[in-house]
C-alpha cells in the first residue's frame, strides 16, 4: 500500500491508460492522478486530443523512467482520408485544399508504402509542440505564421496496409520516436498523386507496452467506486517494466551501498558497455546504471526511495 500525505499518496508504478478521443493528454493525466490520489505523476509522450490509445502514465519514482519511454519505438493504427487536406493534417484542422483521388489498388498502395520504409528525413508539422524561438510551433501556426524548421531523422520499421476503401486508407505503422504520423500520411497521399489528412489515430504500442494491457478512465473509475483505491493500485506495473529488454546488473549489499553514494563499483560478469538496470540482491530495483570505459558500473538514475 502506498504511503499517504495531505498532498497525495507516495505512489510508485506505471499505468497503461487507453486514452479516449476528445481529451488532451494532460487532462487524462490529471484525472488519473486524482483517481489514484497520487502525489506525483507524468505521461510519456502526449497524444493529440482527437487521437486515442496507449498513454503510459508514470507515478512517483517511475517518472524518472519517462525519458526512456519517450525514446521508445511506437506503433499506430491510422486512417488517412485522401483528396482533402487540412491545415493541421488531421480532422481538427481547417480545410486547406481538395484534389481528385486517382484510381488506386491495394497493390499500388502497398508498393508506394515500400518507399517510406527505412530511415527518412521528416519535416515536423507547424501544428506540433516542438518549440521555435521559445514558443511551441502550434502557437505560431494559430497566428498564421509559418516558421523555418529543420527536418529530423525518423525510421519507419514497418508500414502495412490494413484496408483501402476509397477514399480512405487504413494502415499500421511501427516507427521511431519523433515520427509524426500526420506528416507521414500527407507524404503518402502526395506519393499517391493526391492530398490527404488523418481522420483516426490510435496508438497501439510504446516500446514493450501494449494497448491490450491498458485500462480506460471509465474502467478505472468503476474499479475505484466498487473496490476502492487499493484495488486500483493493483493495476500498476512495476517501475522496471519501462526498461523491458535491458541488461541487468545484480549488486550485493556492499556494492549497492557505494552506488547509492554516487560511486562506481566493479561487478563481475557485468555487461561491457551501455545502460543497465540495477538490482540489489537480485530483487529490489534501485535504478539505472552506466558501464564506464574501465568496466565499472556507475549510477546514472537512481530511485528516490532507495
Amino acid at each position: 500500500m502506498a504511503r499517504r500525505s495531505s498532498r497525495g499518496r507516495h505512489l510508485n508504478g506505471i499505468l497503461l491508460l487507453d486514452k479516449a478521443a476528445g481529451a488532451s493528454s494532460n487532462f487524462v493525466l490529471q484525472r488519473a492522478k486524482t483517481m489514484f490520489f497520487a502525489r506525483k505523476a507524468g505521461h510519456t509522450g502526449s497524444l493529440d486530443p482527437f487521437a486515442t490509445g496507449l498513454l503510459p502514465i508514470c507515478f512517483g519514482d517511475a517518472t524518472k523512467m519517462s525519458a526512456y519511454l519517450l525514446d521508445s519505438d511506437k506503433k499506430y493504427l491510422a486512417e488517412c482520408r485522401l483528396g482533402v487536406a487540412t491545415t493541421s493534417a488531421d480532422i481538427e484542422g481547417e480545410l486547406k485544399c481538395e484534389m481528385p483521388v486517382p484510381t488506386l489498388s491495394d497493390r499500388l498502395i502497398a508498393k508506394v508504402f515500400q518507399d517510406f520504409i527505412g530511415e527518412n528525413d521528416q519535416l515536423p508539422p507547424m501544428h506540433s509542440a516542438l518549440k521555435q524561438n521559445g514558443q511551441p510551433l502550434y502557437k505560431w501556426a494559430r497566428k498564421g505564421i509559418e516558421v523555418a524548421r529543420a527536418t529530423r531523422k525518423i525510421n519507419v520499421f514497418t508500414l502495412k496496409l490494413i484496408q483501402y476503401n476509397a477514399p480512405s486508407i487504413i494502415f499500421e505503422v511501427h516507427c521511431s520516436k519523433g515520427t509524426y504520423v500526420r506528416t507521414l500520411a500527407e507524404d503518402i497521399a502526395a506519393a499517391l498523386g493526391t492530398c490527404g489528412h488523418v481522420t483516426m489515430l490510435r496508438r497501439l504500442k510504446v516500446g514493450f507496452f501494449d494497448l491490450k494491457h491498458s485500462f480506460t478512465l471509465d474502467e478505472l473509475a468503476e474499479t475505484l467506486a466498487v473496490s476502492g483505491v487499493d484495488e486500483l493500485e493493483s493495476k500498476l506495473l512495476p517501475i522496471d517494466s519501462a526498461l523491458e529488454g535491458w541488461p541487468s546488473v545484480d549488486l550485493d549489499e556492499d556494492a549497492a551501498f557505494y552506488v547509492k553514494q554516487g560511486r562506481a563499483v566493479t561487478v563481475p560478469c557485468a555487461p561491457t558497455d551501455g545502460l543497465v538496470k540495477l538490482y540489489q540482491n537480485g530483487e529490489m530495483f534501485i535504478g539505472i546504471g552506466k558501464i564506464l570505459d574501465d568496466g565499472r558500473v556507475a549510477p546514472k538514475r537512481l530511485l528516490s526511495s532507495v
